[in-house]
């Protein structure tokens, strides 16, 4: 059965001791209210070591929300999946539309990062998606299909199976929009079948392949009980305790 999975991505919010404070408040209620589905938080690089002091791992994943394309050495600023995986994360978020537009990450510079992260024993959380001209143009199939071809679909079938996809339709993040759930179901089915042809069925099924795109507690049941969404990459919705568990009670 592949996984059920809410990941929260904090991006570049959050003080350190607000996000102590907040990691520490969702690991005390879903501890007492366990979550029926594997729950991530990724957080910016300076709140991991002290976040994965305060959380249960078995109740809650940690993860960063990127890494270096670079193992070590004079690159000043950068933080590489060594030092990720050496504050205790599992995971790290790569290849999301923020990174792509305002970085200029390649589809070959997040090659490298995936590489070195699963070097590093992380867990990728690998996004793809298409802007609002794309999907205009009918071009999201050939988008989401490039994407996974010029990061992911270089790997092994052992590695890929580390690989978690999000699909995040680049017009729906914080615009208040939502793909319909018939609309992400169909793009989400589509995504599993490039892979059945690239690593086989079984691959494919054991594949867990999330929403990201304004996911809040209203839509998620109605996101999460389509066949092929396995769960939800949750921006904004992930940085107050009341509104991430109400995405993840979803799955109940």
């Amino acid at each position: 059965m592949r996984k059920k999975i809410v990941a929260g991505n904090w991006k570049m919010n959050l003080n350190l001791q607000e996000g102590v404070a907040l990691a520490k408040e969702l690991n005390e209620a879903l501890a007492a209210d366990k979550p029926n589905c594997g729950v991530v938080i990724c957080t910016p690089f300076i709140h991991l070591a002290s976040v994965a002091q305060v959380i249960n791992q078995d109740v809650i994943g940690l993860g960063a929300e990127n890494c270096a394309d670079k193992e070590k050495g004079a690159f000043t600023g950068e933080v590489s999946a060594e030092m990720v995986k050496s504050t205790g994360a599992q995971y790290v978020i790569l290849g999301h539309s923020e990174r792509r537009e305002y970085y200029k990450e390649t589809p070959e510079i997040l090659k490298e990062k995936v590489l070195l992260a699963l070097k590093n024993g992380l867990k990728v959380i690998f996004c793809i998606g298409e802007t609002l001209e794309e999907r205009e143009a009918n071009k999201q199939n050939e988008v989401v299909k490039a994407e996974l071809e010029g990061s992911v679909f270089n790997l092994s079938e052992e590695d890929f199976r580390k690989i978690v996809i999000a699909y995040e339709p680049i017009w729906a993040i914080g615009t208040g929009k939502t793909a319909t759930a018939e609309q992400a179901e169909e793009i989400h089915a589509y995504i599993r079948s490039i892979v059945a042809d690239k690593y086989g069925k079984a691959v494919a099924e054991d594949t867990s392949i999330l929403y990201g795109g304004s996911c809040k507690a209203s839509n998620a049941p109605e996101l999460f009980a389509k066949p092929d969404i396995d769960g939800g990459l949750i921006g904004g919705a992930s940085l107050k305790c009341a509104d991430f568990k109400g995405i993840i009670d979803a799955w109940k």
